[in-house]
């Protein structure tokens, strides 16, 4: 049957499922020291990437050797957000218990620290939504990567949404609806923001081509 050929529109997303599979188990894999999730999550996109741009080849092997060409980059760029994270969970935490053991003026400058470190919580998301993907595309210093990544994930606010809504439905899907989505995980959340990244990523580079021109 024709639905069932290798150039259908079935057939081609039972390929890119199978695709999204493989590099969840591999992404799983390379982050379990924890301190290797930048690299694989980097290495990642790199591959879905590829795959948004119809130019994969051997998945397997484009994602270990982007691992390890940007292996010190993103390991670097983890550590920053990991740390960073830590520092946010644990000021939020401290700033609410403070808060809700004050009353009068003292309640309502923790309940403005608190909005504070909500805001730079969202920057963070933010941030932490564009880096790795931007390691995997362009070649940059860890600060610009950081600020780049802020500054595209404001100018395609819509498109950031999108991504963050792709992987609070999977969180969700998984852990109340039908946890044997895990298989796919991470590893179809790239591939789907992927296809959203890259029309960003194309325009950034059209347009840098056309102010060098």
């Amino acid at each position: 049957m024709k639905i069932f050929s290798y150039d259908s529109k079935f057939s081609q997303i039972l390929i890119k499922l199978s695709y999204a599979c493989w590099l969840n188990t591999l992404w799983l894999l390379c982050s379990l020291p924890i301190v290797t999730i930048g690299a694989s999550t980097t290495a990642l996109y790199s591959v879905t990437l590829k795959i948004a741009s119809d130019e994969e080849s051997n998945i397997t092997k484009q994602f270990f050797d982007n691992f390890k060409r940007d292996f010190k980059q993103a390991t670097r760029l983890w550590l920053i957000a990991l740390v960073v994270g830590i520092i946010l969970v644990g000021d939020l935490y401290i700033v609410n218990q403070l808060r809700s053991h004050m009353s009068g003026t003292g309640a309502v400058l923790w309940t403005l620290m608190l909005a504070i470190l909500i805001v730079a919580s969202i920057v963070y998301a933010i941030i932490l939504i564009y880096v790795f993907p931007l390691t995997a595309y362009f070649e940059n210093t860890d600060f610009n990567m950081i600020k780049n990544s802020f500054l595209i994930g404001i100018r395609y606010l819509f498109t950031t949404i999108l991504i963050f809504a792709i992987h609070l439905a999977m969180f969700y899907l998984i852990v109340n609806i039908f946890t044997p989505l895990a298989i796919f995980g991470e590893g179809l959340c790239a591939l789907l923001s992927s296809y959203l990244l890259i029309q960003v990523f194309l325009q950034i580079v059209y347009r840098n081509e056309e102010v060098e021109a």
